[in-house]
């Protein structure tokens, strides 16, 4: 019997031990995680948030965390302090939300204090079942919206922000990973209830569209369409191929309206080279952490270089609250150049370029704007807006409104090209 109740002894204080280092290594990662942020996000001067109080209130949590899943939820919530659509972690659970724009089809924003959709994605479950821009939101799977969204709205804010409603108000609508949404609209003063994950929930299928889709359409025009697909080289060969056969063309529109999860540079190099003949000013860079450890800001340009054979007809580029990152760098550069009109609405409006860590113990990659990104003419590009604006409120169900606008205005300005 003692021999029985020192085995039992012993296996109870290895339990605690264990459980003691596991919350060791979550406290580490979660002081890792928090210092990085510190040291690199780059957007401070524009956010309310009290990082230090951050700290303040979610390391201690860590001590409590028992599992990666956890864990994973506690950062998440450290993340939506931010309330930064670009930064977030490199993995979920079945409970995280899916991310903004890249994993919604519903932008909203406060309009005067009333939670309004801005804009639908073309061809989504949100867009199939009738949400329509313009609608005002009344519940999210019965939860009043004034409700649902809190908890997803920052604790450590200084003062109140507006652009913290809008963050929480897309999370909110775009859902988590394992449940159907159930959004109640009101119009005249009645109830109408949507269901955009039914008969099928698409935002969890696999985009299935080919990375770049190419035609004529009327009036010898050129369209391409990329389908974000802009972090992957293979692209560029792709591209190349579809503009060489469009090359006899008399215009072209090039549609981005379909890459909310960015890319790579160089593959946004490669494509705008395409269109010019000689190298030019793409987009300008500032690194923050540099300056706020040395006192000496460092900024600099990124010159793109052309690309043989150029195409040197008149280009149309099309974008909406879908095109994220380096779609929008993409935009920025055309525009920069004066190569291109920029036809839509506005972009995702995501911060700057992202730099990715990973925590020493659990291995949990953390992404976050680190380095800004403007126009050349330094306008941030979380700024830019379209040189000709489309409001999608008078977009009619069944029809592409930007497409539309965009063929006008080749129709209307060919004759000067």
């Amino acid at each position: 019997m003692k021999g029985l109740l020192i085995i039992t002894c012993l296996f109870l204080s290895f339990g605690l031990l264990g459980q003691d280092n596991a919350s060791t290594r979550y406290r580490q990662d979660f002081d890792f995680f928090w210092t990085t942020v510190n040291d690199n996000y780059c957007y401070w001067n524009k956010k309310q948030t009290d990082w230090q109080k951050v700290r303040a209130i979610y390391e201690p949590l860590a001590d409590t965390v028992t599992t990666k899943e956890n864990f994973i939820g506690l950062l998440e919530k450290a993340f939506y302090e931010l309330y930064d659509h670009h930064a977030s972690l490199n993995t979920n659970t079945a409970a995280s939300r899916r991310l903004v724009p890249s994993g919604t089809d519903i932008w909203a924003e406060y309009v005067k204090g009333i939670p309004l959709i801005k804009e639908v994605k073309r061809g989504s479950g949100a867009e199939n079942c009738g949400l329509r821009p313009g609608m005002q939101i009344e519940a999210m799977n019965d939860a009043p919206i004034e409700r649902a969204i809190q908890s997803f709205l920052p604790l450590c804010l200084a003062r109140p922000d507006d652009e913290a409603e809008n963050y929480a108000l897309r999370l909110v609508l775009a859902g988590n990973h394992s449940g159907v949404r159930k959004i109640t609209i009101i119009q005249a003063g009645k109830q109408h209830v949507y269901y955009p994950d039914q008969p099928v929930n698409l935002l969890e299928e696999k985009n299935s569209k080919n990375e770049i889709e190419s035609k004529i359409l009327k009036g010898n025009i050129g369209y391409i369409v990329i389908n974000n697909s802009l972090g992957d080289e293979d692209l560029v060969r792709l591209f190349d191929s579809v503009l060489t056969k469009l090359e006899p063309t008399s215009a072209l529109i090039l549609d981005l309206r379909n890459t909310p999860s960015g890319g790579i540079t160089t593959v946004a190099r490669a494509i705008i080279g395409r269109f010019i003949s000689k190298e030019g000013l793409y987009q300008k860079h500032e690194l923050s952490s540099e300056e706020k450890e040395t006192g000496i800001k460092r900024s600099w340009v990124e010159i793109v270089s052309p690309r043989k054979p150029f195409y040197r007809k008149p280009l149309i580029v099309l974008a909406d609250h879908w095109t994220g990152s380096v779609g929008e760098g993409i935009v920025i550069g055309f525009d920069a150049l004066k190569r291109a009109t920029i036809i839509g609405t506005p972009m995702a409006g995501l911060n700057g370029a992202i730099y990715s860590f990973k925590m020493p113990n659990t291995g949990i990659g953390f992404s976050f704007p680190a380095e800004k990104i403007f126009h050349v003419n330094g306008t941030p590009r979380e700024d830019f807006h379209p040189a000709i604006e489309i409001d999608p409120t008078k977009e009619r169900p069944g029809e592409d409104y930007i497409l539309q606008q965009a063929m006008k205005y080749v129709a209307k300005h060919s004759l000067r090209q």
